[in-house]
């Protein structure tokens, strides 16, 4: 589609003046409509917003604008700026708010028309405005982890680099390109900060310095539609050349009280209209394109039409100080007027995603762990405090899930009538089913919960099992695990450590003494263990308890155990099978896309190395499960890529007995303390996992796995809403999560997996591990386990091998 719906139609809407209609012009419903279609090709059912917090660091300014009632004179007796001490006050509790944008305003250089601010300035021991302003935004960066947006005015090309390493992004109003409004007797006279070619020199400037950058024009100011067009495609072209421009504001000028164009009219709804509209031909499908909604009273919604997709910043704490008659709707109020036009409002940072996704272009190193533990895979805002491994609350989160504001949209549905029709999902269709929010999240979820019910019924099923890691001491550094240590290394959560058999035998033991069928093995990769060494834990195990199913060893411990004797993996794993092996789990996993692979565990076994690991398994007949850990640096087209390679090596071998989604525990994680990493995934990304996973894979795995170890009680909760029928097991001793920093937990009892179920309404069933009867022991006042026994990691391995 074109940008401009025919030749005729802009030039007519060039040639119209402010004040003239539009009857018998332009078609003005086919201009909406294609404004409205572009926005849509670029953006979908999307409407943004910044949760913000305004702090305005001084209303002094050199400029004098005559509509502006934002910039001040000093005052005898007032201070100039704020102060430290109120700019944190008010950030703090915006946090406490969810604003994730601190919005940094002020006048231009009043130091350089004010002896009182030279003063103030002297006593902070500052020299200009700008210094003092980059000194705040890095106190705001350290103290509270908000990320600043600055309006400084204009600037120099050195202070906008040094504003670059403490802001996300920058702004300044290109407002018009209109050298008339400059004269005496327009509204710019007096102000030379206002000459369009200084303010054209600033976008230069951003775009040379690869700036993030917000501009865009005040319309109703006593320009014409011509010179709004011209304003727009200086804009334009600017970007062109440098990509910085990631959002154009289309503001509608507000007369106020006691300036000199208090008397002089707003522009009316219909003028602004046109001019978004016109603005969306122009920058085309992609370009964010913003009109304040406080500004248009309860018509914002109106406005959608004309092909906006972002509200801009609103606040839930602070007013417009630049037009405070204008107050902030509520953000559900936004919600629902968004909604009335079919669209899904999401939270989002003052960076946008497309420019999230290119961190190591457009931010300084100091901001990027900030920005990465304040957004979702999808590069917006995440919009609760819930994540993995800890008890927080997703409310915000779940009430948009469970009480969604819109209906379906056509494409969700065709791709959802597809899957529950059997038929395969391609990639760009799962990434969709990832992206849904809202509306479109709560039919993906439905929908696998009737694929759920309709394939596997309403029992949840678990397993009484017991987890035993018979060591932490690894040699791989992958960069997302807290388990692995070196021999020697102390850490919070513990000492490396080293079980002998007789241990492993004895909580062996022990997990038959409490009901278990399983025993779950896994551990670091010990430069001292060989094939040998698994093969001689295995025949422990099943000389003290030859019924136990021993699930163990993950694709890494069977690629690198096969290489230490020299032999293929399939010899290896024959050995293994002869001396008792079960089944496998299918960890290790991680992402199957070999590129996000190198950045979290390089070195580690490749994609096609663990799929060769999984089929040879699986052609020996030993079933595995499969797993994906996701939530940290990858992106949806990973997590669809990964749900296909499993499910075509599925169909190839039907070897795998469920999967399971461990949404990433970044807590004590090395990649997230060293903020090169997310904060895992959200609640609303986690249940979506496990639903498209349904979606994906069926009709060929069955069974989809929640993990309460990470998830915990209230999304394990909605997960059973959304296509989970598996709890997993009663684990007894669940050392990875926790050494990650998960809170969740090391056992379950029965009792508590049973109420788990119930809680939902649904009947539960104990398992075996390949999804078998089991007939149950019923165990009631168990004794505490018995103290762990783990020495500590020597020079030798404690497991002797002869």
């Amino acid at each position: 589609m074109n940008r401009i719906s025919s030749r005729s139609d802009y030039q007519l809407a060039q040639n119209t003046p402010v004040s003239s209609g539009y009857d018998g012009m332009i078609d003005m419903n086919a201009f909406y409509k294609n404004a409205a279609s572009l926005r849509d090709q670029g953006h979908g059912r999307v409407m943004t917003y910044s949760p913000k917090v305004f702090i305005p660091l001084t209303h002094l300014c050199r400029d004098v604008c005559h509509y502006c009632t934002f910039a001040e004179s000093p005052k005898k007796g007032e201070q100039v700026y704020m102060t430290p001490v109120q700019i944190l006050d008010i950030v703090r509790a915006g946090a406490q708010k969810g604003c994730k944008e601190v919005l940094f305003t002020l006048g231009d250089k009043p130091e350089l028309r004010y002896k009182a601010v030279r003063n103030a300035l002297k006593e902070m021991g500052y020299e200009t405005t700008i210094d003092y302003l980059e000194a705040m935004c890095r106190l705001v960066l350290k103290e509270t982890g908000l990320l600043p947006h600055v309006n400084p005015g204009v600037i120099s090309h050195e202070e906008l680099d040094r504003l670059r390493t403490v802001s996300v992004s920058q702004g300044l109003m290109l407002e018009s390109t209109s050298a008339r409004l400059c004269e005496k007797g327009g509204p710019h006279y007096g102000s030379p900060d206002k000459n369009p070619e200084v303010r054209l020199h600033m976008l230069e400037m951003a775009g040379k310095s690869q700036i993030p950058y917000t501009t865009g024009i005040l319309i109703g100011i006593g320009e014409t539609r011509e010179e709004r067009i011209e304003t727009l495609k200086a804009i334009l072209d600017s970007h062109n050349r440098h990509g910085h421009i990631q959002e154009v504001i289309i503001q509608a000028f507000q007369p106020k009280a006691k300036t000199r164009m208090a008397n002089h009219d707003a522009p009316t709804m219909a003028d602004l209209k046109w001019t978004i509209a016109m603005a969306r031909h122009i920058f085309g499908p992609d370009m964010n394109i913003q009109a304040p909604p406080n500004l248009s009273s309860d018509l914002f919604p109106e406005l959608v039409t004309a092909g906006i997709n972002d509200w801009g910043g609103v606040s839930p704490l602070t007013p417009d100080f630049v037009n405070p008659e204008a107050p902030w709707p509520e953000i559900e109020n936004l919600r629902q007027g968004s909604a009335k036009w079919g669209k899904i409002l999401i939270p989002r940072l003052a960076l946008y995603p497309s420019y999230v996704q290119k961190l190591e272009r457009w931010t300084d190193p100091l901001l990027r762990p900030h920005i990465r533990k304040l957004v979702d895979s999808q590069g917006y805002a995440r919009e609760s405090d819930w994540v993995s491994g800890l008890p927080s609350s997703g409310d915000n989160e779940l009430d948009i899930l469970l009480h969604p504001r819109v209906t379906v949209s056509p494409t969700i549905q065709s791709i959802l009538n597809r899957a529950l029709a059997g038929n395969t999902l391609n990639e760009d269709d799962i990434i969709l089913l990832f992206q849904a929010r809202d509306g479109d999240a709560a039919a993906v979820m439905e929908a696998s919960d009737q694929l759920r019910a309709k394939t596997v019924g309403d029992e949840v099923t678990y397993v009484i099992n017991r987890n035993i890691n018979y060591t932490n001491v690894c040699t791989y550094k992958c960069q997302f695990c807290a388990f692995s240590k070196g021999r020697g290394s102390e850490s919070l959560r513990g000492p490396a450590y080293d079980l002998p058999l007789e241990e492993i035998v004895r909580r062996t033991v022990e997990a038959r003494s409490r009901g278990a069928s399983e025993v779950c093995l896994q551990g670091g990769i010990h430069p001292d263990y060989s094939g040998k060494t698994y093969l001689a834990i295995l025949k422990a195990i099943k000389k003290a308890d030859p019924k136990m199913h021993v699930h163990a060893f993950s694709p890494l411990e069977i690629f690198t155990g096969a290489k230490s004797l020299n032999i293929s993996v399939h010899d290896f794993l024959l050995e293994l099978k002869e001396a008792g092996l079960g089944s496998l789990p299918g960890t290790a996993a991680e992402i199957l896309v070999d590129e996000v692979r190198q950045a979290i565990c390089a070195n580690k076994i490749t994609v096609d190395e663990w799929l060769n690991v999984m089929e040879t398994a699986h052609n020996i007949g030993l079933p595995t499960t499969a797993t994906i850990m996701f939530g940290h640096l990858e992106e949806y087209k990973d997590w669809a890529s990964h749900l296909l390679k499993i499910k075509s090596l599925q169909i190839k071998t039907g070897g795998f007995t469920e999967f399971v989604p461990l949404p990433f525990v970044p807590h004590e994680a090395p990649m997230f303390k060293q903020g090169k990493s997310r904060r895992g995934p959200t609640l609303r990304e986690t249940i979506l996992m496990h639903s498209v996973a349904r979606l994906v894979l069926h009709p060929h795995i069955i069974n989809i796995q929640a993990s309460w170890t990470k998830m915990g009680p209230q999304a394990i909760e909605v997960a059973l809403k959304a296509g989970v029928n598996d709890l997993g097991g009663t684990l007894m001793n669940e050392s990875i999560s926790r050494a990650a920093g998960s809170e969740y937990g090391q056992e379950k009892s029965r009792q508590d997996l049973i109420s788990m179920a119930r809680a939902v309404g649904r009947p539960a069933r104990q398992r075996s591990t390949i999804y078998g009867n089991v007939v149950s022991s019923i165990l009631s006042n168990l004794p505490p386990l018995d103290p762990l026994v783990e020495p500590k990691a020597g020079k030798r391995s404690n497991i002797i091998v002869r």
